[in-house]
């Protein structure tokens, strides 16, 4: 059986304590029997020596007899094992159950705790602590770590199947083709797709540009055997040149008629993909294409591995993004908790609900707790336990004895000698 730990430190002050009240109340009843011996020896025991005779003798019985009291509770007096004696040691599976019983009735009481938890508005405690930003770091740095060791202790290979069926399920709701065409009409709305146009007339030019010599050895190639070749030459310069001039043009007018049309054709490009029912048969045959797709499965595979990767890694970095909104949530919780007198009755509602469910759930199995914990106790180790905490009062109870006997014995004396 194993002792309960104590602190050291406790144990040696709480053992000089015991000591010197020890001593006093052993003082005291030396003194008592040191003076009944001397009136005993050196007096006739008579007058004034008959009353402090009594009063000694009386205060060593008074002492002795508490001395046995407190002396039983931990152990046998003088080693003798008189019944009915070293009470702890014997009955301590019977002491223990009875403290554990007294604490789960008398300290656990749900509507006490109840009344105790509404007096203390924990909510409000808890924004108030909440808000400061040294406390927020703590929450965020224990947050962030309880996070990252949820992901660490989640399967793998569960979760990734999870997320996987989960974007599965949600692109398969999800129709193809209404979205882009919507896309291309919010882009057209905005203006945003010139700049696709420009980037594209802009790559038509260079790409020209990069292929004058393919474009020249093609106009040679078709044409004519008989036409010369510096006529070839004139009307490859008159292609290139037009080319490119209709090129500039273009980017040039933003109301030129080529983009007129470019506009009027991806307007039209939008609505049949939102209303075509043969685009539609066929985006949905392309996202199933997609989804069936061995890169897209791999992709799925490994985005709980990087997100798991990411929350390991960012919770142990202090000045990470995570770390960073954690704070500035807890601390908006706490602003809010100080400011909302609404949501702080909800929490000290919720607070002394739960804790009254807990008390009421859990009463039996914290005394069957404190029970077993002093029954697994060595009874010795107890006992000695046990006198460190209760013996220096008990001490009083002799030094108590002693005066309280020695005071009895005074009365009596006195009675006897009005009335003898």
């Amino acid at each position: 059986m194993s002792a309960p730990t104590f602190a050291v430190s406790w144990d040696e002050e709480r053992a000089r304590d015991l000591a010197v009240a020890r001593r006093r109340a052993t003082g005291l009843l030396v003194f008592a029997a040191l003076v009944f011996v001397a009136t005993h020896v050196f007096t006739d025991g008579t007058g004034f020596w008959g009353y402090l005779q009594s009063a000694a003798e009386a205060g060593v019985v008074g002492g002795v007899a508490d001395w046995f009291a407190v002396t039983a509770l931990f152990r046998h007096p003088l080693g003798i094992p008189i019944p009915h004696t070293a009470i702890i040691a014997r009955g301590k599976a019977v002491f223990g159950r009875g403290l554990g019983e007294f604490i789960a009735h008398n300290f656990l009481d749900p509507d006490q705790l109840a009344e105790r938890l509404r007096d203390l508005d924990p909510a409000s405690r808890l924004g108030e602590w909440l808000v400061r930003p040294s406390n927020a770091e703590v929450v965020a740095r224990q947050g962030s770590g309880v996070i990252a060791g949820i992901a660490d202790a989640l399967g793998d290979e569960e979760i990734q199947e999870s997320i996987r069926q989960a974007v599965e399920e949600r692109i398969r709701t999800v129709e193809l083709t209404p979205i882009l065409g919507g896309a291309i009409e919010l882009a057209m709305e905005g203006g945003h797709h010139h700049v696709l146009v420009d980037a594209t007339l802009r790559g038509a030019s260079r790409a020209i540009e990069e292929n004058q010599d393919l474009l020249r050895e093609r106009i040679r190639q078709e044409s004519p055997w008989w036409i010369p070749e510096s006529v070839d030459l004139m009307v490859f310069e008159k292609v290139y040149d037009g080319l490119q001039r209709f090129v500039r043009d273009v980017t040039a007018d933003p109301d030129h008629e080529i983009r007129r049309h470019f506009d009027s054709q991806a307007l039209l490009l939008a609505d049949r993909l939102k209303a075509s029912p043969d685009l539609r048969m066929q985006g949905e045959q392309l996202k199933a294409e997609l989804l069936n797709h061995p890169e897209f499965q791999a992709w799925a595979q490994v985005l709980w591995t990087d997100l798991k990767q990411q929350l390991t890694r960012a919770a142990g970095e202090p000045e990470s993004e995570l770390r960073r909104r954690l704070e500035v949530w807890t601390i908006a919780a706490g602003e809010r908790l100080a400011h909302d007198p609404d949501l702080r009755h909800r929490v000290n509602t919720w607070v002394v609900s739960v804790s009254r469910q807990v008390v009421e759930q859990s009463g039996g199995e914290v005394a069957d707790l404190i029970a077993s914990t002093v029954d697994r106790w060595d009874a010795n180790e107890a006992s000695r336990r046990l006198e460190l905490l209760l013996g220096r009062d008990l001490q009083f109870i002799r030094i108590n004895g002693t005066l309280v006997g020695a005071l009895v014995g005074l009365l009596i004396h006195s009675l006897v000698q009005l009335t003898g």
